[in-house]
């Protein structure tokens, strides 16, 4: 059997402000441009060998126990890694436009089987307008676009994009290819596909040069993967309202890149690999075997090995599940 393991932050350096609120719920220092926590990481940074990755208590990377026990982390069939990447993300300032490569372009261009698919559960918001920008209100030309990546015209790059105002409760779903940026003072659970690629439409002001912005690829071709379609900004931003034990955070067409789940009472779930973000209160975690006490601001990896658990206690966690895991 494998117990559930409570994980400790793992902030790598990003470039730009934020973790204020990391470390508020987490009760622990801010860390300088440390505004993401990546809870349960197999994955590293793009061009990195080692940062991003999770450390488990006994100092083995999480990577190399799954790979090493794949059935009794994952469950049969599926494969020797997790399909999912959770971070804690605190916008201490507004991130550039940008989007991520689809699994097609991904395999296509940059040799990885997986795209950037993601979705964010809004926790925390400060200041008067908390807002994010995602997919372009009418269809836009490619060659406009190119243009304004050219000349980094911001004004006009935000201008293009939905701006939504978002309160905590909200999810927004992120397709692959849709340009979007989070405002500052938003405080995110993001669920992902467990990759680190993204091409950044806005890099003035944000990096030190365009180098950094297409994944080597150059903007002509890095630009391809973008999704030049209007959205309805209705169509990505929900605000669920369900008052239940377990509400599923996400509409189906999700699924085949994670699911995610609000969990306010006790609730008991079929043996599979979760993590676990406790945003308030305090509880436990049972499982064969034993009991894990929560409280908040902790994030725990729960193995398949451990078997049937239950929630219990006066908390409200989010539960994050990677596509074809069984839940209750």
């Amino acid at each position: 059997m494998i117990t559930p393991v409570r994980l400790p932050a793992n902030q790598p350096p990003r470039f730009y402000r934020g973790g204020a609120s990391i470390a508020a719920l987490r009760g622990t220092s801010t860390v300088e441009f440390g505004p993401e926590d990546w809870v349960a990481s197999c994955t590293t940074l793009y061009g990195e060998s080692e940062a991003g990755l999770s450390a488990l208590p006994d100092g083995r990377r999480l990577r190399d126990a799954v790979r090493a026990e794949p059935e009794h982390w994952l469950g049969a069939g599926h494969g020797d890694e997790p399909e999912l990447l959770v971070k804690l993300l605190d916008a201490g300032q507004r991130l550039p436009v940008h989007c991520h490569p689809s699994d097609a372009f991904a395999l296509a261009h940059l040799g990885s089987r997986r795209g950037k698919t993601e979705a964010w559960v809004v926790v925390g918001t400060s200041g008067p307008h908390p807002t994010v920008h995602i997919g372009f209100q009418e269809d836009q030309d490619p060659a406009t676009v190119a243009d304004w990546v050219r000349r980094q015209d911001s004004a006009a790059m935000l201008g293009g994009l939905n701006a939504i105002t978002v309160q905590p409760g909200d999810t927004v779903f992120v397709p692959a290819g849709v340009p979007h940026a989070i405002g500052a003072g938003v405080f995110i659970v993001e669920l992902q596909q467990p990759t680190d690629l993204s091409v950044l439409l806005e890099w003035q002001g944000f990096m030190d040069s365009a180098d950094a912005g297409h994944l080597d690829l150059g903007y002509p071709a890095a630009l391809e993967c973008v999704d030049y379609s209007a959205w309805d900004a209705g169509t990505l931003v929900r605000k669920p309202e369900e008052d239940a034990a377990v509400v599923d955070l996400f509409e189906s067409r999700a699924d085949p890149f994670f699911r995610a789940q609000r969990i306010s009472r006790a609730a008991e779930f079929e043996p599979g690999y979760a993590v676990l973000v406790v945003l308030a209160g305090s509880g436990g975690l049972s499982f064969d075997g034993g009991t894990l006490a929560l409280g908040k601001g902790d994030t725990v990896v729960v193995p398949y090995g451990s078997g049937r658990t239950r929630i219990d206690g006066d908390l409200v966690a989010v539960r994050c599940l990677p596509p074809g895991v069984s839940d209750a």
